[in-house]
């Protein structure tokens, strides 16, 4: 009618409206006045909270708002059990919905920020959602994540253990160093590696860390997960190209971590490359890296044992037997541990970590302390390294069948023999292999007949008698010189 009363035709007043024409006409020579859309006023059915919703629940909820539709229906079952059943709890949800809507208390608000050019750079750790293996063992691992707000452009980093200040100085510098800069603010949650929350202050690696790129610290509240929104979002868009991605790949087997790191680069770069012109932008705008990388572990001073070994974060570790007695520095990386006598690199080990549910563990290398083994190997048998001694379930079942056949003290020799054998030859899977079928079938080859096997592939040196010249001999040689003297 309006359209009509703008001097549109009947046709096209009913285009217009989404009407026929035929409705149109009809419309527009009725004499009824167009019904007014008005909510009704009036129950179509008896409330079954009348008698109790002023009296008890709305007393409930003004002491506690956060009481739910389902605890208060609890309650009324409990109070009168013959009177509510389950069918009014979503009339109750709806009561208890609208009462909050209308005087329940007043809820947070949620305020958008606008992302400045190289201002903040976010980071956080999280866990993978597809197991991955190493060489078909089970890696267990953390993914260190950084982004930049502006551009949205992202580094990722494979770390281990947890969410150490080794892993997030190591995953931050790689970012930084593949981002060309740094931003102005670096923001995390309430990670311990960054912050000790107790007493609410910055640790002092952190804070050394940050004040060498010239970026400021900062956290978001805690409990406040959104304020660490650009990051946290970004998470789940990872986790979930990675799980296609490996759905494509066919399996989740990497020939080794540099493999599955490439793999991941490979991934977020393809993320990145969303963005480009943005990222290009930010780029430009970072701040410039220093000269040199900042200190990415932590510093320990221990003595080593006795025992050939150290203890590092409730992990005992045996060391070189050389280090025996000597103070060394261990630098803790989240991967490896590098040990110094004085300014000098001894030796490098593989970081371990407690499995979960257990508080202590072993990184024990028979090949440290092998020598001293062998010259007393009836120490084997009590030794509380034992069973971690022995380098794989091959060995153990060797130990084990050697220790039913053979004598006691036969027996300890017999593998320390073959473990100083493994290590002198550098065979240590193939002979633990090959001696492990001849023992199942009950057969213990000795130590003379196993030195022997690595002999036969040596060729037989040929030796050639050397001539012996005779006296005469020396005896010409001597004039003929006596007779050039003569002649000079």
């Amino acid at each position: 009618m309006q359209h009509r009363q703008n001097g549109a035709s009947q046709e096209v007043a009913a285009a217009k409206a989404g009407i026929s024409v035929r409705s149109g006409r009809r419309i527009e020579t009725s004499t009824q006045k167009p019904r007014v859309n008005t909510e009704r006023q009036w129950r179509t059915r008896e409330d079954p909270l009348e008698a109790v919703w002023e009296t008890e629940l709305l007393p409930l909820l003004q002491a506690k708002p956060d009481l739910t539709g389902t605890t208060l229906l609890d309650y009324l079952q409990e109070q009168y059990p013959e009177h509510y059943d389950q069918t009014i709890l979503r009339t109750l949800q709806r009561r208890v919905k609208q009462w909050r809507a209308l005087h329940g208390p007043e809820r947070e608000v949620i305020f958008r920020q606008q992302a400045v050019v190289a201002q903040q750079g976010f980071s956080d750790f999280t866990h993978p959602d597809n197991p991955i293996t190493i060489q078909s063992k089970a890696f267990p691992h953390l993914l260190y994540q950084f982004r930049l707000a502006y551009s949205g452009w992202r580094s990722v980093t494979v770390v281990q253990g947890g969410e150490s200040y080794a892993a997030l100085a190591t995953g931050l510098q790689r970012a930084l160093q593949q981002a060309g800069g740094s931003p102005v603010e670096h923001r995390t949650d309430s990670l311990s590696a960054a912050r000790n929350n107790r007493q609410n202050v910055w640790t002092e690696a952190y804070s050394e860390l940050c004040q060498h790129y010239h970026m400021t610290p900062t956290r978001n509240n805690l409990g406040q997960s959104h304020e660490n929104g650009v990051v946290e979002c970004a998470n789940g868009s990872l986790k979930k190209r990675l799980a296609q991605q490996l759905l494509l790949r066919g399996h989740s087997d990497f020939e080794s971590i540099a493999a599955y790191q490439a793999f991941i680069d490979r991934v977020v770069g393809k993320l990145n490359q969303r963005n480009r012109s943005r990222v290009l932008e930010e780029q430009a705008a970072l701040q410039p890296l220093p000269e040199f990388t900042a200190t990415e572990y932590q510093t320990l001073h221990l003595k080593v044992t006795r025992s050939s070994t150290i203890e590092v974060r409730r992990v005992v570790y045996t060391v070189p037997s050389r280090l025996i007695g000597e103070s060394i520095q261990v630098r803790l990386h989240h991967d490896k541990l590098v040990l110094f006598v004085g300014q000098q690199p001894a030796s490098t080990l593989v970081r371990i970590y407690p499995k979960p549910g257990e508080n202590r563990a072993r990184s024990v290398n028979y090949r440290h302390v092998i020598h001293s083994l062998a010259s007393k190997p009836q120490a084997f048998r009590y030794s509380q390294l034992r069973d971690d001694l022995l380098p794989d379930d091959n060995y153990r079942e060797l130990w084990q069948l050697a220790d039913e056949h053979l004598e006691p003290r036969e027996a300890c020799k017999w593998i320390v023999t073959t473990l100083r054998l493994a290590f002198e030859y550098d065979d240590e899977q193939s002979l633990g292999e090959d001696l492990l079928i001849e023992a199942r079938a009950g057969r213990f080859a000795s130590i003379t007949e196993i030195q022997s096997r690595y002999l036969r592939g040596t060729p037989d040196l040929e030796f050639s008698a050397p001539s012996q010249h005779t006296l005469v001999s020396y005896d010409d040689l001597l004039c003929s010189i006596r007779s050039q003297e003569a002649s000079i």
